[in-house]
């Protein structure tokens, strides 16, 4: 565990990289206590220069010697380059923060989203795990519906934007889209079919169990972070022609019956959640608005059809952000106030 002090030096891996750019905007944005910060990619990215509190910094090549002096590392790099390198930000006397999936699923590491489950943080922070985009917002709303109800079953199905794919994605939906338009043919490099116009029901590889990778995620991560591996996940994730934010479509059977109000209560009550839910004037969470916003925005709430203990509604996050940098500086955040910052 890092000692407690006035500012703290940052080393952000993947500083290049769209989430590692708003990584570096996020600690401006919430005024984290940053001493020196390190902005650490690839050698092909050395040189380049990234805007940090009105200054520019420029980009250094990750090096094993790259943690020697620095207090919290923050990985966005792929979970390679976590795999190999947060053990030894560890042993240089960092708390590694990973956004990859390398150490999700480790017996011994948490799996931290502040607004769920801050307590699995633990008094030793070594290593600790950033979940899937997707997870994140769905278990921010999940949350407080398991506390009062007893989560039983979900069904979900998510609408994933291309940002989720790397910047490679956003420029293949931009040149598919202006093709098409065009009349022209288009290439595929990052998606197996066209993404432009369409939508493909296959984010990762598939599983034996006819299960993506991204949904048997959704499936561990859930049951990791709300503590409870008997609540049923079944998920279909999917990848959509929007650039940014993710949407969901969540249904959820719980133990004790609800009343809507109630849960619309519940939601506009609990920390991260934005309750937009005013449809009688088309007011409702969209991927559009979600842009650039930290918190998870649900709507669409109304209750089941037949039965008193089903609640269907719809929630909306930017997954670069609350899916990924936002959270893991909030996580950040959270190690300091155990220092008693």
């Amino acid at each position: 565990m890092i000692d407690k002090k006035e500012n703290y030096d940052i080393a952000v891996v993947g500083a290049t990289g769209a989430v590692g750019r708003r990584i570096l905007a996020t600690l401006d944005e919430r005024n984290f206590p940053v001493g020196r910060l390190s902005a650490l990619a690839s050698v092909r990215s050395v040189g380049q220069m990234l805007p940090f509190r009105g200054k520019m910094i420029e980009v250094k090549e990750l090096r094993e010697n790259s943690f020697v002096g620095m207090d919290i590392a923050l990985f966005s790099a792929g979970s390679s380059i976590s795999k190999q390198y947060a053990p030894i930000a560890v042993k240089s006397g960092c708390v590694a923060i990973d956004n990859s999936s390398a150490w999700r699923m480790e017996k011994d590491i948490p799996l931290i989203v502040p607004e769920v489950n801050p307590s699995a943080l633990g008094e030793k922070c070594e290593i600790i795990a950033n979940p899937n985009c997707s997870t994140i917002q769905m278990v921010v709303a999940l949350k407080p519906i398991h506390d009062r109800y007893r989560v039983r079953k979900v069904f979900v199905s998510t609408y994933q934007s291309v940002s989720g794919s790397g910047q490679k994605a956003i420029e293949e939906l931009k040149h598919q889209s202006r093709n098409i338009l065009n009349g022209k043919s288009v290439q595929k490099d990052i998606y197996p079919h066209q993404i432009a116009f369409n939508c493909l029901p296959h984010i990762d590889v598939f599983m034996e169990n006819g299960y993506t990778k991204e949904e048997m995620k959704m499936v561990n991560e859930t049951h990791k972070i709300l503590g409870d591996s008997t609540i049923e996940v079944s998920p279909t994730a999917v990848r959509v022609p929007v650039f940014n934010s993710h949407s969901e479509a969540v249904s959820v059977e719980t133990e004790l019956p609800m009343n809507v109000d109630e849960v619309k209560d519940v939601f506009s009550s609990s920390p991260g959640i934005s309750l937009v839910d005013n449809p009688e004037n088309n007011e409702y969470p969209l991927a559009v608005d979600a842009c650039g916003k930290g918190d998870v925005f649900v709507g669409r709430v109304r209750g089941g059809l037949k039965r008193d203990n089903i609640i269907n509604f719809w929630v909306v996050s930017d997954n670069l952000l609350k899916g990924a940098a936002y959270n893991a500086v909030q996580i950040a955040e959270l190690v300091l106030k155990r220092l008693g910052n």
